[in-house]
């Protein structure tokens, strides 16, 4: 699984007037927690670029003070005016404990309604996922060959080894739906069909 470096700095000062200075110098205030002890640290914007602005699942090998913390990004504050990176907030992974995360979903396959004539339709790109650190992957993947017309495949069919999906079982992820000229040559198939 992909991993992101990130050399951090232990962060002293705190409240507002810190904190502002800290952004001015272009650096981001961040916490990490769920471990033996809360670190407080901060790390130029630069060093997070490619942890914030993906799609993908990725860890976060973080450095601080000569220490090395295996996390996961749990949440992101933005400036609300110049919608500036801000704040992130990191948990630590602990071997034993279950952790929550966000996995996005890999589609493959062609649809069997895709050569029917009819239009996929991805409604969701990732779910919330509880499973301990060793099971995580950058990826759930989901096959949907079979998938015909007209039909939705749903959380419930996504197949997530040692891992508990913490969205509703009933929600579609994707779904091949009928196009306006595949309607249009059934409609003028039936009136044919009529006539005869």
């Amino acid at each position: 699984m992909k991993s992101i470096k990130i050399e951090g700095q232990v962060r002293t000062d705190f409240g507002k007037s810190a904190t502002r200075a800290l952004r001015s110098e272009g650096m981001i205030p961040c916490v990490i927690y769920g471990g033996t002890e809360t670190v407080s640290f901060s790390a130029p914007a630069a060093s997070f670029r490619h942890l914030v602005y993906t799609p993908d699942f990725q860890l976060a090998e973080i450095s601080v003070n000569g220490k090395t913390y295996r996390c996961i990004m749990k949440d992101l504050q933005f400036d609300v005016i110049t919608d500036a990176l801000a704040h992130i907030d990191f948990l630590e992974l602990v071997e034993d404990k279950t952790v929550v995360a966000n996995l996005p979903l890999k589609y493959t396959g062609q649809p069997e309604g895709v050569k029917a004539g009819g239009r996929l339709e991805l409604k969701m790109k990732s779910v919330r996922v509880r499973t301990l650190p060793k099971y995580l992957k950058e990826y759930l993947e989901v096959n949907i060959n079979d998938l015909k017309l007209n039909e939705n495949m749903r959380v419930q069919d996504i197949v997530a080894e040692n891992m508990e999906i913490m969205n509703s079982p009933r929600i579609p992820i994707a779904s091949v739906v009928m196009t306006r000229a595949l309607k249009q040559q059934e409609n003028a198939d039936a009136k044919e069909g009529k006539k005869k």
